[in-house]
């Protein structure tokens, strides 16, 4: 049986962290490591606990999640840990910050707990995670402020499938939903992305999402 994926759980108000809290721990394949309510033991404990996933709440004391992300998952960071946000729609900002910092992945506060389960998973996997409506109505709308990886060259073309599956990528379909979508198997949607993200130069799908925006590739 393979380890049970290690979670951090940070967040400031108590009964969303208990909420949290219950539901990962109840799952067979996690297991909660730690709570905290306040930024900065959220990264004291994730460089003491290396945790799978640090689910990461913004609006904290002491030290928000935006700081406490780019202290560890930013650029320069040695050994990066995944973090998973979870926020609201009126702290959009955040959100557009939380991306600059290294987030792994988005997810709204009253998302259903199947959701934040997937959502630790797929994180946990080394995949990206967006949720569709942050998707379409954050990451597009601040798109156009953030720059795309500076080795990507303007020049980059990618196949007609390849631009089909980084538009369905960008509107916040899954590996799965996009095979459906393109009556393709998974296995092959894992085949396009990494071919996308290679020729792209890009780290991971949240890049690609922002640069399907900044190229007009949706809207």
């Amino acid at each position: 049986m393979s380890q049970p994926i290690r979670v951090l759980v940070c967040d400031d108000q108590a009964l969303i962290r208990t909420g949290f809290v219950t539901i990962i721990d109840a799952q067979p394949d996690m297991e909660i490591v730690g709570e905290c309510e306040d930024g900065r033991t959220a990264v004291d404990l994730a460089r003491r606990l290396h945790p799978d996933v640090v689910v990461m709440d913004v609006r904290m004391p002491v030290l928000d999640g935006i700081e406490a992300t780019r202290l560890l998952a930013g650029a320069g960071v040695a050994q990066p840990v995944k973090v998973l946000v979870v926020t609201t729609f009126n702290l959009d900002e955040y959100v557009y910050e939380a991306l600059r910092a290294g987030a792994s992945g988005f997810l709204l506060k009253d998302a259903p707990p199947a959701q934040l389960l997937h959502g630790i998973r797929t994180v946990a996997t080394g995949a990206a995670l967006l949720a569709p409506e942050v998707t379409r109505q954050l990451v597009g709308k601040y798109a156009a402020r953030i720059r795309p990886a500076e080795a990507t060259p303007d020049d980059v073309a990618l196949t007609p499938r390849e631009l089909e599956v980084l538009r369905l990528i960008a509107n916040g379909l899954s590996n799965s939903e996009i095979a459906a979508t393109l009556v393709i198997s998974q296995e092959t949607v894992k085949t396009y992305v990494s071919r996308i993200l290679t020729k792209l130069d890009l780290r991971d799908r949240v890049q690609a999402v922002v640069y399907a925006y900044r190229r007009g590739l949706v809207t």
